[in-house]
């Protein structure tokens, strides 16, 4: 029986219903409680007893990438026999949040995150001369569909935001900045832990939550909520599906495939040939590889891709996976 089968119906409406919508007020998980018909106690017990199961890795702000500081996804070729040392070295870089190893000869895949373009790039080279050998970078270019949240009962979320090209917001102040630092690590479960937050960045509760609600406004925070981590929650399997896609088709192709509830994450990146010819990038979760599978071979029929060039990169080892880190 899977982790998700055995999860109580107030789990399930705190890990499902409240990756998004979350109330943004002083008392959040007094709200919470009202809305589920439960004490607040219970609430903030339930969601601690999660977190220490693995189950969420936090509540809080999941910054859009490239909205605040910079991003990449980045992939090297390393040996077989190397990959657990080399996965170590990438995973001491605390600008690194995400690192598998996928099923290709580029064969680990990792996430980094930095304050500004010139400190990604700094990173980037010293991963380089840390890990070894030589890394892809391959920066966002357009995003389809990276609400950055995932349905546990297979149902595209409503408020997604529509298709468009990546481009960072105004420059940040120091006060923002360090609201961002504090937020990357989650909520304080605590009563009024918006209050907590200013205290620490010398600002106001409201000031707090104003910004909070501007930053969702502008797409800078892409969803503030419960964020789950999808293995523990029996969804094993995961598959990174990437296509060689006519520039002219990719927009097009890109928002019929983020429409699919299959898809978690789609987007369009930049080619690298002449190893790396493909541009759109599609992420589908499934509780069995089999699952997978199928699921994107009936994608691909539906959308006539049949023809296209495309490879399928399992993931097999997580090595790292936490929140991005900003600041």
């Amino acid at each position: 029986m899977t982790s998700l089968a055995m999860t109580s119906t107030l789990d399930f409406q705190l890990l499902n219903d409240f990756q998004r919508d979350f109330p943004l007020c002083p008392a959040p998980f007094a709200e919470l409680a009202a809305r589920l018909g439960v004490g607040e106690k219970v609430v903030l017990g339930r969601l601690e007893s999660l977190r220490r199961e693995g189950k969420i890795s936090r509540v809080g702000a999941v910054f859009a990438p490239k909205r605040i500081g910079a991003s990449t996804l980045a992939a090297m070729a390393v040996p077989p026999e190397k990959l657990a040392a080399v996965a170590a070295a990438v995973n001491r870089f605390p600008e690194v949040n995400h690192n598998y190893e996928r099923e290709h000869r580029y064969n680990l895949w990792f996430v980094v995150t930095a304050a500004s373009e010139g400190r990604l790039q700094a990173t980037l080279s010293a991963i380089e001369q840390a890990a070894g050998y030589p890394l892809m970078a391959l920066p966002l270019l357009e995003e389809f569909h990276i609400d950055l949240g995932f349905s546990l009962n297979g149902d595209k979320p409503k408020n997604v935001v529509a298709a468009r090209a990546v481009a960072p917001v105004a420059p940040i102040g120091e006060i923002e900045r360090r609201l961002v630092s504090v937020l990357q690590e989650g909520l304080p479960m605590f009563i009024r832990p918006f209050e907590m937050i200013a205290s620490r960045i010398g600002a106001s509760e409201s000031e707090v939550l104003g910004r909070i609600g501007r930053w969702l406004e502008e797409g800078a925070i892409k969803r503030f909520g419960v964020v789950v981590r999808h293995h523990e929650l029996g969804y094993r399997a995961n598959a990174m599906l990437v296509h060689d896609i006519a520039d002219e088709r990719v927009g097009e192709l890109g928002r019929a495939l983020a429409e699919e509830p299959a898809v978690t994450l789609c987007y369009r990146r930049p080619r690298r040939l002449p190893d790396w010819p493909y541009n759109l990038f599609c992420m589908i979760h499934g509780r069995e590889r089999g699952e997978v599978e199928a699921t994107i071979a009936e994608l691909r029929q539906r959308h006539g891709l049949q023809d296209s060039a495309h490879e399928i990169l399992f993931s097999l080892t997580r090595f790292k996976q936490n929140g991005a880190r900003y600041a």
